[in-house]
């Protein structure tokens, strides 16, 4: 299997500072992936929030993850805190991509590189739904 390779789209529409836990430490003794999973988790929910949305409402409709991608580059310790650079891009008919460049912030180090693409979701009648123009149109240009 090729390995995952994921280049910045070059725009950073937000950002946010995650401490990281020492309960999101591994037996490695650093950032387990499992914990970076749930960091990125809560940086899109402060992502949406900057905008007015949450995952279950934006213009009505909600999200749900379709895929993951990450690239670690550096291990990441208790008391960290990491700067999560998000930029929503890639906007299709019912999804878009999230990016996030997770650096440290003591030393802006890359720790790593993700993507999530987020489907429109309406959790009433469980179906797919169009991208609302007016959330697509904040990331435009």
């Amino acid at each position: 299997m090729a390995r995952i390779k994921l280049d910045a789209p070059g725009k950073i529409h937000f950002t946010t500072r995650i401490k990281v836990r020492i309960t999101d430490l591994n037996y490695g003794n650093h950032l387990g992936n499992d914990a970076l999973l749930s960091l990125i988790h809560q940086a899109r929910i402060e992502f949406l929030q900057n905008y007015g949305y949450t995952e279950q409402n934006i213009e009505g409709v909600g999200l749900i993850m379709s895929d993951v991608g990450i690239q670690f580059k550096n291990e990441a310790f208790a008391g960290d805190i990491l700067i999560f650079e998000m930029t929503a891009y890639d906007f299709m008919p019912t999804s878009f991509d999230l990016f996030y460049c997770i650096l440290r912030e003591s030393d802006q180090k890359l720790i790593a590189l993700a993507k999530t693409n987020m489907v429109f979701f309406d959790y009433t009648v469980r179906k797919v739904q169009e991208v609302p123009l007016s959330f697509a149109s904040l990331f435009a240009s």
